[in-house]
């Protein structure tokens, strides 16, 4: 751990302690600003002076629920969306303390507005507050201040990853200052000596190749020298997202995992469908009676279109929408008159897209230009078939055509939007399709599920063909 990491931890203490004090003073103001007089009057009499003594001392819980919450850890590498997150529930966590002491102590002042605006403010004030120090931080980074130098042992492509990133983001905080094939004798001299010359803090071994003679003197040197040691795993060949570490019987075991979605990851993802789904369904009934009737009025055939597509662990499932082409427009697809005469943008994929298909209805514009034609998916996703947010529903007659890469993505449910849907919608290219599907499988959390199903409206409306 350097140094310079140590005292920006350090000083984020008296930082958020300052901040949470100053929200204090603010929302104190902010009440007895005469606007908000004049629209909610004061009973109450509170002095700043009693009021400041009492934020000092209340400022205190703050720092304790920061604190149990991990925000004081010193790392630098953590993800600025899990530092927010983990600021606001801190902050409502000491509310509620707050709030306890109020009930049982009547002497206190009693205000539910300045109460939420300590919470409101406070979240505010220790996000800028924290945020000031962050950018201090990575702005030293361009001098050199601060950043973690580093040796790499290993020349495989995963080192050179690994090397690159670090390159091209430089406020991750790693300079790559030399870098070793192996580790012979040779090797082990110059490390010896640039250790001497103190070039390098930390070492990260990013090759499978060592002998085990090699490895104990990696890690008898990083003892002696006081050297952080680093490995990055390539018993794979390949980086890895998602996985675990246990220890059994002290051999250290990782385990790759498939998805987050195990265990209650499963259970949330699934009450939350259940819950959303029956919303949605009963708000936007007007809308899909009026889509019926549209429908029916526009052109003949049936009002839905359903045929068997594949799901979660390859099971197939009835997959139904509302129609939005010609009668039969389904078989088209492999009538080799109709793809001699529409050529088929994804040639060469499992999937197929036409440009300005001909057996989409004029209602059906309309409908898959606002994606009001996969409403009926949500009665899916409410028996338990599909998910609000997952890859998309697959076909038959593309799920045989996958790679073993592509079929990753049949491991969970599909869903009627996710991160290729507001990443690109119907313009991504296949490939690039499934790895955003990937990644969200390997890489889930409920924060992610609210931030794509936010997204897609924005994704609706914006323009595009249809299809």
């Amino acid at each position: 751990m350097k140094r310079s990491e140590i005292a920006i931890s350090a000083s984020l203490v008296p930082i958020d302690y300052m901040m949470v004090v100053l929200a204090g003073i603010t929302s104190y103001y902010i009440r007895f600003w005469q606007p908000v007089v004049a629209i909610r009057p004061i009973i109450f009499d509170l002095s700043f002076l009693f009021f400041l003594k009492f934020s000092l001392v209340m400022a205190l819980i703050w720092i304790v629920s920061f604190s149990l919450s991990g925000l004081y850890a010193m790392s630098s590498t953590r993800r600025i969306i899990d530092e927010v997150s983990k600021i606001i529930l801190s902050c409502s966590t000491a509310v509620m303390v707050l709030m306890f002491v109020f009930f049982f102590s009547r002497s206190l002042f009693d205000s539910r507005f300045i109460i939420l605006a300590v919470w409101l403010v406070s979240i505010i004030y220790v996000i800028i507050g924290r945020g000031v120090v962050r950018m201090i931080q990575h702005y030293l980074y361009y001098f050199n201040l601060g950043m973690h130098r580093l040796v790499v042992i290993g020349k495989s492509e995963l080192a050179q990853e690994v090397i690159d990133s670090f390159q091209k983001n430089i406020k991750m905080g790693y300079k790559v200052v030399q870098q070793f094939d192996g580790l012979t004798e040779e090797d082990q001299k110059t490390l010896e000596k640039m250790k001497i010359d103190d070039k390098f803090d930390e070492i990260l071994v990013a090759t499978g190749n060592l002998a085990e003679k090699q490895l104990s003197f990696l890690n008898d040197f990083s003892y002696i020298n006081h050297v952080t040691l680093k490995y990055v795993a390539d018993i794979f060949e390949f980086p890895i997202n998602n996985f675990e570490v246990s220890n059994i019987s002290g051999f250290p075991i990782v385990e790759l995992k498939k998805t987050k979605l195990d265990g209650w990851g499963r259970v949330y993802k699934r009450a939350f469908d259940i819950v959303a789904s029956t919303i949605i369904i009963i708000i936007l009934s007007p809308v899909m009676l009026v889509v019926i009737l549209a429908i029916k009025i526009d052109s003949r055939g049936p009002l839905f279109f359903s045929y068997k597509r594949i799901g979660e662990h390859g099971k197939q499932f009835t997959y139904f929408k509302f129609r939005s082409m010609m009668k039969d427009a389904h078989k088209l697809r492999f009538d080799e008159e109709f793809l001699k005469q529409h050529k088929n943008l994804r040639d060469g994929t499992p999937m197929m897209k036409f440009d300005n298909d001909p057996r989409i209805t004029k209602v059906g514009k309309v409908l898959r230009k606002f994606s009001l034609d996969e409403l009926p998916e949500l009665f899916n996703v409410w028996i338990g078939k599909m998910s609000l947010v997952g890859p998309r529903p697959h076909e038959i007659e593309e799920v045989a055509k996958y790679e073993n890469y592509h079929k990753k993505v049949l491991t969970i449910k599909p869903g009627m939007t996710g991160m290729a849907q507001v990443s690109g919608r119907s313009d991504l290219d296949f490939d690039e399709e499934v790895r955003l599907d990937v990644w969200y499988m390997e890489n889930w959390s409920f924060k992610l599920d609210l931030m794509i199903l936010f997204k897609t409206p924005f994704a609706v409306l914006k323009s595009r063909k249809a299809e």
